[in-house]
């Protein structure tokens, strides 16, 4: 990217060193050895101790290090010292060398790699500009210049279940540009800050998932036109975007450009559940506002929604955007239409022709332009994921020249705005279950480590859609005195979404852990991965039917003497969602290789009390070939 005249002329006559944000500077007592003066003085303050400088090195506490941190940074490039990784005063002292260098030039020089230290150190210690090297930092003003930050947004795409590193949502950062008094400004000009994995091409979602689970990726930040964000999100994968307005000051905003132009190519560690997408950008966010608290409640897990909360909580959001996907929006188009306008959409996305025939020219003007644009529209959704050819261009030319031959004319209805992620319930549940099974009483502690079943309260989460992972249950019987482990849900994901004549997709599950099964008379924790695909068809406007075939893999030494036990069966049943309450029923079977077979009517009704607060209701009859069993509860569900 090229430099303007105008700009290089002002580099060379005023710029080298205040491109990095310098305006005041204090004298040193002594210019003969001012590298040793100012570690002298960076020595007596401790000033590798402050909070401000392990952010800016992305240090966190671990007792295995000799100095007691190690950075999250795997990039021995953002090192000045050796042992900067987890020696935050070796690396202080070795950064405030590094800019008194004069064996690097321009851009590789310290001063221009390290902006934001050299700022933050610049207000702690009497680093004098006249003593300096002259460096002018042609690519850091250049980019500096183009993102033009001012203010920022933090954006969360919602739920994909289809993507192992998105199902639940994502969190990325927007750049806003500084007003122009003369030009409205657009979020088209925006940059997006996003965290991810450097995923090696040909990697499988199997792969993918391993890896992301273990580290086996390096993470990087991507600063990216924000256009681009929309139309990934927004347009291919169809998902809502929430836009949340930031209180950060200009300063603030300036302070953690600085360091995310430190980032740039640096590797990170990277894991799918804590240090993701979400917690990366609340680093930045506390480096942007030093008071900030945001990343401590995060050991475990950073689920985005929960950052979003952590963030809301923390007082930073000042106004919140909803926007619609393509997809929500053309729901809202076909909506308005009847029948047989519907199928006439089918056909003009198929052949615009059939909008010169002397029925479709019968139709009101304002109808032929809602069923010419909802065509087009539809066209468009069919050929998102798809590469462009000769037939669907043409046909989407033909659909736009219809569109343009009519006055201009508003025709999207209004799109209510869903409840916002970040007011429905905590992603942790902890559980107290009363019940009985086969005429015993027991009492049961359950444990979700995240994040939402189908029969939750839905305010909002995407109805049909279930995450659960490391989901325990604990069970004390009182006539026999005995404690089992009832079942551990590894992961347990449930995707359930309508299919209509426009949209067509597939409904499915997977799930796997331990779970108690009885056969012969005799319990056995038994072992299982269990996974299938379906259709879903909606049931008025809040309830949906839906069939999954199944298929089993399950060690249970009380079944079989076989080490694993494949099964086939069918899952059929109705989620429905009252005005306040949700509930399921369903039916399955299943059939074992070795003839066993396995029966289930199980009911579930979710009564929430409060946001965070639930009474649920459990029923499940189950037949084992011969054995009849029936176990009957009622829990209480905090989420947290």
């Amino acid at each position: 990217m090229g430099i303007s005249i105008k700009t290089h002329v002002f580099i060379k006559k005023y710029l080298w060193i205040s491109v990095l944000t310098l305006t005041t500077t204090i004298p040193l007592v002594s210019t003969a050895d001012p590298v040793t003066l100012l570690q002298k003085q960076a020595i007596q303050q401790q000033l590798w101790q402050q909070p401000e400088w392990r952010r800016l090195l992305h240090y966190y506490k671990n007792s295995a290090s000799q100095h007691g941190y190690i950075s999250h940074v795997d990039d021995r490039r953002f090192f000045n010292a050796k042992d900067g990784a987890e020696n935050p005063k070796a690396e202080m002292l070795a950064t405030l060398a590094a800019f008194y260098k004069t064996d690097h030039n321009a851009d590789s020089h310290s001063l221009c790699r390290f902006v934001a230290r050299f700022n933050w150190l610049k207000n702690k210690l009497p680093l004098e500009t006249a003593s300096l090297p002259s460096v002018i930092c042609k690519n850091y003003i250049e980019w500096y210049s183009m993102i033009n930050p001012d203010s920022v947004s933090l954006i969360f795409p919602t739920y994909h279940l289809n993507s192992p590193s998105s199902m639940f949502g994502h969190t990325l950062l927007r750049l806003d540009p500084k007003q122009d008094s003369n030009t409205a400004t657009s979020k088209w000009l925006s940059f997006a800050i996003n965290f991810g994995a450097d995923t090696a091409t040909g990697d499988g979602s199997l792969s993918y998932a391993f890896k992301g689970l273990s580290g086996g990726y390096p993470g990087l930040f991507i600063v990216t036109p924000y256009f681009k964000k929309i139309q990934e999100y927004n347009k291919i994968e169809n998902r809502d975007i929430w836009e949340y307005k930031l209180n950060l000051t200009p300063a603030e905003v300036q302070r953690m450009v600085t360091h995310l132009w430190e980032l740039k190519e640096i590797n990170f560690d990277y894991y799918f559940f804590d240090e993701n997408c979400s917690y990366r950008l609340l680093e930045l966010l506390e480096v942007a506002r030093p008071g900030l608290r945001l990343t401590g409640e995060f050991g475990l897990t950073a689920i985005p929604v929960d950052t979003v909360k952590a963030i809301e909580a923390a007082g930073l959001i000042t106004a919140s955007n909803y926007r619609p996907s393509q997809e929500t929006k053309l729901r809202a188009l076909l909506s308005q239409l009847t029948a047989d306008e519907l199928n006439l959409i089918k056909k003009l996305a198929a052949k615009p022709s059939m909008a010169l025939t002397p029925s479709f020219n019968k139709l009101e003007q304002q109808k032929q332009i809602l069923i010419i644009d909802t065509a087009y529209r539809y066209q468009r959704y069919l050929q998102a994921t798809k590469p462009r050819d000769k037939k669907t261009a043409k046909i989407s030319h033909e659909l736009l020249t219809l569109i343009n031959s009519y006055p201009p004319s508003k025709i999207m209805p209004a799109i209510t705005t869903p409840q916002q992620p970040e007011k429905g319930h905590d992603s942790r549940r902890l559980s107290l279950n009363l019940g009985q099974d086969r005429q015993q009483n027991y009492a049961e502690l359950g444990f979700r480590m995240a994040f939402h079943s189908l029969e939750d309260n839905s305010h909002g989460f995407l109805r049909g859609a279930q995450i659960n992972m490391a989901n325990i249950q604990i069970r004390a019987y009182r006539e026999t005195n005995k404690i089992k482990l009832e079942r551990l849900d590894v992961i347990d994901i449930f995707s359930l979404t309508a299919r209509t004549q426009f949209f067509k997709p597939l409904s499915w599950r997977v799930y796997t852990g331990l779970e108690q099964q009885t056969n012969n008379g005799k319990d056995s924790l038994s072992t299982h991965v269990t996974g299938g695909g379906g259709v879903t068809y909606p049931l008025f406007n809040d309830g949906l039917f839906y069939t999954l075939g199944i298929m089993r893999l399950e060690n249970n030494k009380q079944l079989s003497n076989q080490f694993i036990v494949p099964a086939v069966g069918v899952e059929s049943g109705i989620l429905w969602y009252f005005d306040h309450s949700t509930a399921r029923m369903e039916i399955s079977g299943k059939k074992f290789a070795n003839g066993a077979e396995r029966s289930k009517l199980h009911y579930i009704h979710n009564i929430p009390l409060a946001r965070n607060h639930a009474i649920k209701i459990n029923v499940r009859r189950q037949k084992n070939t011969t054995e009849l069993l029936t176990d009957a509860s009622v829990s209480y569900q905090y989420y947290f």
